[in-house]
């Protein structure tokens, strides 16, 4: 039997986490973001510019959010939400048992999709990117299953640079929130994890870049929330000759 790796350690890390805490999720969520989390799950949608009748894959689609809206909002999607962990998707599920137009739910990794090549108008993942081990890959496998013209939407929190927001944003983070998350979720662990895992995260520009290096061109980065949260929207380009279906 061969070593676990680091890479292997994070994920069953991240699996155990997110299966402890999938039951109020939704409720932390809410609290923790002032309800400001599914006003940017609707723009990502939105930016992903999809097609009345498209395909579109949710990567980390934990208990549904991004799925369910862009339901809501584009009833002819065709939809499927990938996450690591069951006990999240047990919460979608859940959210989309009256069977119209559901999204179908599957268990796999974002780093090795379950998914063929070019098989989606658009993916798009909420708050995944600091969870993975290699971003990079995780933008490539992105990538690869979008088509050519289609678009790869990130939304992912941002730790402010600058004063007074970045000592603001430091009392809230490493305050309010492990302290909301202890008294719901009664797992602190998660809860100072997710400051500590902002805070560490890759840089704005530096996200831009390894979607670039990933194969997608046309980056665009729009900042919310006073800049500490960001949506990128990256292109794969299309195959010369092609053009947009």
């Amino acid at each position: 039997m061969g070593a676990v790796t680091a890479d292997q350690q994070q994920k069953a890390a991240m699996r155990g986490m997110f299966s402890r805490i999938a039951a109020r999720y939704d409720t932390i969520n809410r609290i923790i973001s002032l309800g400001q989390d599914q006003r940017l799950r609707r723009e990502i949608v939105h930016r992903a510019q999809l097609p009345p009748e498209g395909n579109l894959l949710d990567v980390a689609s934990g208990t549904g959010d991004v799925a369910l809206v862009a339901r809501q909002h584009h009833p002819g999607l065709h939809i499927v939400g990938v996450d690591l962990t069951w006990a999240m998707l047990r919460g979608a599920q859940d959210k989309s048992a009256d069977g119209i137009s559901a999204p179908l739910w599957s268990v796999g990794d974002g780093l090795a999709l379950p998914f063929p090549a070019a098989a989606f108008d658009a993916v798009i993942s909420a708050f995944m990117m600091r969870n993975v081990p290699d971003v990079r890959q995780a933008f490539a496998e992105q990538a690869r299953v979008v088509r050519p013209g289609g678009h790869v939407v990130c939304l992912e929190m941002n730790w402010p640079r600058w004063f007074p927001m970045s000592m603001l944003f430091d009392v809230y983070f490493n305050g309010w929130v492990p302290l909301v998350g202890r008294l719901i979720s009664r797992d602190a662990d998660a809860y100072t994890y997710l400051p500590r895992s902002v805070k560490h995260f890759l840089r704005p520009e530096h996200v831009a870049q390894e979607m670039q290096a990933a194969g997608l061109h046309n980056i665009k980065l729009v900042k919310r929330i006073l800049g500490t949260a960001v949506i990128y929207v990256g292109e794969k380009p299309l195959v010369p000759g092609e053009e947009i279906r």
